[in-house]
């Protein structure tokens, strides 16, 4: 009989990776131990601007995927306990998920692991038109994966509140990038699709946020957004045990996710 074990996963915009070590980051990750950290919005163009400790932590193999399209921007990261079997940071060179940084995938022995840092689309029209390409073709590649029989995990920094659970103030937000009618109808898509937002599947009616905006003091008031997900295809979101929002860790304008899987 295969032994069951738990594999405990990070999702976390830490609102620029050296800014998060100046907060205790590195401290945090060895203390917890965790078994996958996956990380968006690191905000550098390469991992030769990272100290050894930041690029190559101790019991983690550490793999990055950089925005060169512009200096401090976007950027994603992964480390891992155990070595995937392949990652993947480029899907093409027509393909948006290749550029700005923003998605990493990572092929273990049971699941394929995406980490990905979604578009805002709040800039005005034309970044709001990148986003829902972004999305739309983002949800045709892992419906693709999921038909060549892989089990699929996916986490980041969506940048959309599915429902009007998800934010503080639905009312005043339909007209804000983040709560738009069109990102909310794809993460219905999405859902259609067979994906299981695996927070929202064990707590229907848990008010929980991991953004809060900074410059009103908001997070002192718990006046957020849910945007940070992690979603599995059906069938393996049954593996999941458990899915929190870590809303007591400082460091960033968002807080950890951390979800725990049966592998």
């Amino acid at each position: 009989m295969k032994k069951t074990s738990l594999l405990s996963l990070i999702s976390w915009n830490v609102n620029g990776i050296r800014a998060a070590q100046r907060k205790g980051f590195l401290e945090w990750l060895h203390h917890h131990r965790y078994s996958i950290v996956c990380l968006q919005e690191t905000k550098i163009s390469h991992p030769d601007q990272l100290s050894k400790s930041l690029a190559q932590p101790d019991g983690y193999f550490a793999y990055f995927h950089c925005a060169t399209e512009k200096k401090g921007y976007s950027g994603t990261a992964v480390y891992t306990r155990e070595e995937p079997l392949e990652v993947k940071t480029f899907f093409g060179v027509d393909s948006l998920l290749s550029r700005e940084g923003r998605m990493m995938e990572l092929h273990f022995r049971d699941f394929v692991l995406l980490n990905i840092y979604f578009p805002n689309g709040g800039a005005g029209e034309e970044r709001l038109r990148y986003k829902m390409r972004f999305y739309a073709e983002f949800l045709t590649y892992i419906s693709d994966l999921v038909a060549q029989g892989k089990h699929v995990v996916f986490c980041g920094d969506v940048n959309t509140a599915h429902r009007e659970i998800d934010l503080a103030r639905p009312k005043e937000n339909q007209k804000t990038s983040g709560f738009l009618s069109e990102e909310r109808a794809w993460m219905d898509d999405l859902l259609a699709a067979g994906f299981v937002d695996v927070f929202r599947k064990t707590y229907p009616e848990q008010v929980r946020y991991s953004w809060w905006d900074m410059k009103t003091r908001a997070r002192e008031r718990n006046i957020g957004w849910r945007i940070d997900y992690f979603f599995a295809d059906k069938e393996f979101s049954s593996r999941v045990n458990d899915t929190e929002y870590l809303t007591d860790i400082p460091g960033s304008d968002h807080c950890p996710v951390k979800m725990t899987l049966r592998i």
